[in-house]
């Protein structure tokens, strides 16, 4: 039976601890998993523009000894042409899996309803959890276990947020949130996070107050505005400079290291000064999407789809 990746939410932790080991493998030796793929094919469906997520995914099937066929849907013309249900079930017809990375969470549970392959779910408004499996790999490199860091996400909350803390909750990590008044996350995401940590072990804090990061040992921020949102940067900086990731706060949290899931704008929500430092783990964990994401691929092509 196939399994789709939409957003961790329903793999134990016992499966998401296998697959960050298997990251690790796949990092260290990537010779032993350069036939993984051969002779599959993965489509990526990108409605919105990428670095960091197309260049990994293209050059990390191509290591496993398969191929990718990149579709921009807008360039292409793809975007509202069809339902994504019709979409999702011609495309299984030829491809072993799809990777979307698309605006709305609802296309990728349409997709994933009628495709026959795994849905791979490579960004939406809601979850982004191939980065979020990276950055907890990052964090398994410099502490060796997960569990061991505190983790502090600092600015607005958003799709990254979402997945960091859902992973971290079944991972059994300790996540601070804190995000300034109005910019919290979805009400709902946080039920779901709190009942994952209360089964797995993970410990949950939510505040306004960057009091609640001081004894974090990694801080971890993103953009101010996301992709596809107008507000005018200025009218963010109001809101969001005091979160800003800088020496200062690094002094004030004691913590030792800084992430960011790219891309940064410098002096913004972080400073240059941090992003090119020796506690910056922002290139590892760019790195680390393509190890990751061919840790989800082998594990969900490793049988047929049924």
């Amino acid at each position: 039976m196939k399994k789709d990746l939409l957003t961790f939410c329903d793999w134990p932790q016992a499966e998401l601890q296998a697959l960050l080991e298997l990251a690790l493998r796949v990092k260290q030796k990537p010779q032993d998993y350069g036939r993984t793929l051969e002779g599959k094919s993965v489509v990526a469906l990108f409605e919105k523009p990428s670095l960091r997520t197309r260049v990994s995914f293209d050059i990390g099937i191509n290591r496993l000894g398969g191929h990718m066929v990149y579709l921009d849907s807008q360039a292409g013309k793809l975007s509202g042409r069809e339902a994504a249900h019709d979409m999702g079930a011609n495309l299984a017809c030829w491809a072993d899996a799809i990777v979307a990375r698309v605006y709305s969470h609802k296309t990728l549970e349409q997709m994933a309803e009628t495709a026959r392959v795994p849905v791979i779910n490579a960004l939406c408004d809601l979850y982004h959890p191939c980065q979020a499996l990276a950055d907890y790999l990052t964090l398994k490199e410099v502490y060796n276990e997960v569990q061991e860091p505190v983790l502090a996400y600092v600015g607005d909350g958003n799709n990254v947020t979402h997945s960091l803390l859902l992973l971290g909750a079944i991972l059994g990590t300790e996540v601070r949130v804190i995000t300034p008044k109005g910019h919290e996350i979805a009400a709902w995401i946080r039920d779901k996070a709190e009942n994952l940590a209360s089964q797995n072990g993970g410990r949950l804090v939510f505040s306004q107050d960057l009091a609640a990061a001081e004894g974090a040992d990694v801080l971890y921020t993103d953009t101010w505005v996301s992709m596809g949102d107008k507000t005018p940067i200025e009218q963010a900086r109001e809101v969001f400079m005091p979160y800003q990731l800088n020496r200062a706060l690094m002094e004030r949290t004691g913590a030792g290291h800084v992430m960011h899931c790219q891309p940064a704008h410098r002096d913004l929500e972080i400073t240059s000064e941090l992003i090119d430092s020796e506690c910056s783990l922002l290139l590892r964990q760019a790195e680390n999407r393509m190890h990751a994401q061919n840790a989800i691929l082998i594990s969900l092509l490793g049988q047929p789809a049924s």
